[in-house]
């Protein structure tokens, strides 16, 4: 988020910008530990609208930023088992549609064609979209940031934030360690550690760090999808891709609170491989060659935090996508950068509004995974 903020931004002129990173490499924490799916396929308008603005730049990424985004779209694949399932996906893909979406809907039977190698037992119905895909968030995040860096933006990397300034109601700095930096703006992008940020300007983003696993195994010489389809397996969030010459897989897990802890909880893996060899019967025999954990930012409705906080002026978030920042990097990146230029972008912003859940409820995202 942050690398896609200073690109922008330096596509306005606007190259007077700071990205202040704490270790020594981009795109080291969520961004590099992310599974790499880009889809269309939300529930939510807002994020569908986010969603298609940033594919259609992923897919000219090198065009248009100078460096490869490896996208290849074979597809997003989710598979429905209960008819509640199928009537919220319904009237899901309807909205899609409606809005330029190119979203199938398919039998178990079709969707055993489009990914051979899964069991479709159970399975009631499945939607696909071709155009959704897998993308290299390293990629993407370096491309970002090596295009704001020759329009004259700088990074700091190796550099902590540590304070935020303010005086009169409004942002004046950043404490780092490496000294301060004077700025009437500031964009928290911290993903799962933007509450943290946000208590240091006096406000509150309301993010909280969930860990999710990700395991790769060998691939099998058969029975398993020869392309990158993205197979999520809806009730039990589990998914799989081809990624190399191995298979990942991942699933969340309802049980887990808050943490910032990544260390890989290998208890909980014989929970996933359960369901696993039931989706895909093959990975009974593949070895596990690896394994990791991320974090997930995630908001009280799974929606982000795009926008102005009103409390603090020139402070600013774009934070807590609930899984799904990587691939919406793009289109929020750009919004945001508008914001902060004073032009419109085109774009209502009113479900991400960082002060949406003080007094009032939300409707959030429903395709979490």
């Amino acid at each position: 988020m942050g690398a896609s903020v200073a690109f922008y931004l330096s596509r306005l002129g606007i190259t007077n910008v700071v990205l202040v990173e704490r270790e020594s490499l981009l795109g080291t924490g969520s961004t590099g530990r992310n599974a790499g799916g880009v889809r269309h396929q939300f529930s939510h308008e807002a994020n569908i609208r986010l969603s298609i603005e940033s594919i259609r730049v992923l897919e000219r990424f090198h065009e248009e930023v100078g460096q490869p985004a490896d996208l290849h779209q074979d597809g997003y694949l989710f598979l429905l088992s209960s008819p509640e399932s199928e009537s919220v996906f319904r009237r899901n893909v309807a909205l899609q549609h409606r809005l330029g979406v190119p979203v199938e809907w398919l039998t178990a039977a079709e969707a055993e064609r489009r990914a051979p190698g899964i069991d479709v037992d159970g399975v009631v119905a499945a939607t696909f979209c071709q155009r959704d895909g897998i993308a290299d968030p390293n990629g993407v995040t370096v491309g970002f940031a090596k295009a704001a860096e020759q329009a004259g933006v700088t990074v700091s990397r190796d550099t902590e934030a540590i304070g935020i300034d303010c005086a009169g109601g409004r942002v004046t700095g950043v404490r780092t360690s490496r000294g301060t930096i004077a700025t009437p703006v500031v964009v928290n992008a911290a993903g799962p550690h933007a509450r943290a940020i946000g208590r240091m300007a006096g406000v509150d983003a309301p993010v909280e760090p969930y860990r999710r696993h990700i395991f790769i195994a060998r691939a099998p010489a058969t029975g398993v999808p020869q392309t990158k389809i993205m197979v999520i397996d809806f009730a039990s969030t589990f998914y799989f891709h081809r990624e190399g010459a191995g298979v990942l897989f991942g699933m969340g897990d309802p049980d887990e609170t808050p943490t910032f802890d990544t260390t890989v909880q290998w208890d909980f893996l014989p929970r996933v491989i359960d369901v696993a060899v039931r989706r895909l019967p093959a990975l009974a025999d593949a070895a596990i060659t690896h394994s990791w954990a991320g974090l997930y930012e995630v908001t009280p409705d799974a929606n982000p935090l795009i926008g102005a906080v009103p409390e603090r002026q020139g402070f600013y978030v774009v934070a807590g996508f609930s899984g799904h920042g990587f691939q919406h990097s793009p289109a929020a990146g750009r919004i945001l950068a508008d914001l902060i230029a004073g032009r419109d972008p085109h774009f209502d912003l009113a479900p991400f509004a960082p002060d949406r859940f003080a007094g009032r409820s939300a409707a959030g995202e429903r395709y979490v995974i």
